[in-house]
């Protein structure tokens, strides 16, 4: 009677144990390629827009108000002081006191990475202005970090 082709129990073990291995090795390497892409679109997110804000600011001569509402350029008046969602104005086009027509500033406001919060915004960056309307940051945390135009990781209302 001939020998049967196959493995052994040992060589089928010594398979196991290496797939083993292999798996909890590459499952944290995973994991963390996961939160440093979700880190990478929130940095990439806050700097559209801060950008759009910045280009906001320069037709019309003023931030957009906080409010997730698409409204128009407010007359020059700086908005006021506080936080919220980030600006819906940013999605409109909008006309300045020079009768100047710009804008839309971006196409719409991105939303946070999955599993990460705007501070409890509805899925929305966290926009703040302070200095009585001159100045402002945009932010979001998540994975342990977060991100934020003043380089901060610190999301929490001023």
């Amino acid at each position: 009677m001939g020998r049967k082709g196959g493995f052994t129990l040992i060589e089928l073990l010594m398979v196991v144990a290496i797939i083993g291995i292999l798996a909890a090795i590459a499952l944290p390497v995973y994991a963390n390629i996961q939160a440093k892409a979700r880190v990478g679109k929130a940095q990439a997110d806050i700097r559209t827009l801060a950008s759009a804000i910045v280009t906001y600011q320069a037709h019309c001569g003023v931030l957009p108000p906080v409010a997730n509402v698409a409204i128009d350029c407010n007359a020059g008046v700086a908005p006021a002081d506080g936080s919220g969602a980030a600006p819906g104005a940013l999605a409109k086009s909008q006309t300045n006191l020079q009768n100047q027509v710009a804008g839309a500033f971006i196409a719409a406001n991105p939303n946070v990475p999955t599993g990460w919060t705007g501070s409890a915004l509805n899925g929305n960056y966290r926009y703040t202005i302070a200095g009585g309307g001159t100045t402002f940051t945009v932010c979001a945390t998540g994975d342990n970090t977060g991100a934020s135009t003043d380089g901060t990781v610190n999301c929490a209302a001023p």
